[in-house]
């Protein structure tokens, strides 16, 4: 606690002085004021000490008692309370200033999501305005607690930047919030899934926007978080509510890493249950490799089949012509062709990236 919060608490004047204060000018002791108004001598002493709140009740009989209206005493009290709450406030936000500066404040500001403003008190309030609690405890238990409560099913505890991270998944709730989504229909997205890798296919200018569209018909979210400083993850899934939320970051800025990443957390969706959430790219998050496993085989087969994948190897030897080939054959971009031949080692990682499209959700310039 600061010597100013302190001074300022010291000085704060409850209304109980101005009780004391009008009992002598009429001469009359506590325990007779007690009697007038039918409280108790410690009910009394209470409400002089401040501990206890003028009531609208309390109020009337002082009135009558001491000759001072009822709306002065419930003035005087609310001024009282405001003024004591305030300071309870600024000895609060001197204990969070360490729980602040593990944010990634300047890119908060950068963002829209906090004010621009360095005082701490300020930044405090905002920040537990952001996040929807009343205090760092309750952030805590929200991130950080392995013993959530069913309500978030989360836990950054073994997460290196768990507050970084923190933000980025926030944001993703809050703009969900801001979005018109409909009910989840899981036959739907199946039944979407080809049209998507099309899109993936051409991948027209405004790829991205279609690609929400897409999944908002099918009562899917789907939002693109900037990724922020010291929270390396790609993307993340959950469900929020009734809700289907992916997250994604285009961490990687190429086609063949951003659609197999939207395919993977998709398969989480339709594969995987409601309780799970997965965070991806995050060292030191709990991943259940089983689930992993199997939404990484389904983005890879639904990208590249099995039997499409052995008609390119059979091939072999490759060139730029084949590559082109099989991507329009086959309708998938001929980067994650490329892709995937290289993570089997079929080809080396130096032949073929230039097949990768860039790919740039932000502009953060």
């Amino acid at each position: 606690m600061s010597e100013s919060t302190n001074l300022y608490r010291d000085l704060l004047s409850p209304p109980g002085d101005t009780i004391m204060e009008t009992l002598d000018v009429l001469g009359m002791s506590q325990a007779e004021l007690a009697v007038r108004i039918g409280r108790s001598k410690e009910k009394i002493n209470d409400i002089i000490k401040g501990r206890q709140p003028i009531t609208k009740s309390t109020a009337f009989k002082l009135e009558k008692v001491l000759g001072i209206p009822a709306s002065f005493w419930l003035n005087r009290e609310n001024e009282y309370r405001r003024l004591l709450f305030e300071i309870e406030q600024q000895e609060l936000f001197d204990e969070y200033k360490d729980w602040l500066g593990k944010f990634p404040l300047a890119e908060m500001r950068k963002l829209g999501l906090l004010p621009d403003t360095h005082e701490k008190s300020r930044l405090v309030d905002e920040l537990l305005k952001f996040f929807g609690v009343a205090s760092p405890v309750e952030w805590n238990r929200i991130y950080i607690d392995e013993k959530v409560s069913s309500v978030f099913r989360i836990s950054l505890a073994n997460t290196r930047s768990p507050h970084a991270i923190s933000v980025w998944l926030r944001i993703g709730e809050l703009e969900l919030r801001e979005t018109s989504i409909g009910e989840f229909d899981r036959k739907a997205l199946f039944n979407k899934l080809n049209e998507i890798k099309e899109l993936a296919y051409k991948l027209p200018g405004d790829f991205a926007s279609q690609l929400q569209q897409i999944c908002a018909s099918c009562g899917l979210a789907l939002i693109f978080t900037p990724g922020l400083p010291k929270a390396p993850i790609s993307g993340a899934v959950r469900w929020i509510n009734k809700t289907p939320l992916i997250q994604l970051t285009g961490r990687f800025k190429t086609d063949d890493h951003f659609w197999f990443n939207f395919f993977h957390e998709a398969a989480h969706v339709l594969l995987h249950g409601k309780k799970n959430i997965f965070l991806e790219e995050v060292e030191g998050a709990y991943l259940d490799q089983k689930m992993e496993k199997e939404a990484n085989k389904f983005a890879e087969d639904f990208l590249l089949s099995q039997g499409e994948l052995k008609q390119v190897v059979e091939s072999q030897p490759l060139d730029e012509t084949g590559i082109i080939a099989f991507a329009d054959k086959f309708k998938t971009p001929p980067g994650v062709i490329i892709g995937r031949l290289q993570h089997l080692k079929i080809i080396p990682y130096s032949w073929g990236n230039k097949f990768r499209r860039k790919i740039e959700l932000f502009d953060l310039s």
